[in-house]
């Protein structure tokens, strides 16, 4: 496939975020826009404007900024 966004590594602020990846298989050869704004992103809004379907996986991982790193 194609890499259409690049990884972004988790850069906490505070508190504890967490960090979701999703893969679907596509069902036809489209193209796939970068979203322009990550924050907030809705999977299920992205999966109906491409008809991608239910994702066939999906792994997920917590993350929190260690106190007194600058």
């Amino acid at each position: 496939g194609n890499e259409i966004v690049c990884y972004e590594s988790p850069r906490p602020t505070a508190g504890i975020h967490r960090f979701v990846f999703v893969l679907f298989r596509q069902s036809v050869r489209q193209t796939i826009y970068a979203p322009g704004w990550r924050q907030n992103f809705n999977t299920k809004d992205f999966s109906a404007l491409y008809n991608l379907g239910d994702p066939v996986a999906a792994m997920f991982f917590n993350c929190q900024r260690e106190s007194g790193c600058e």
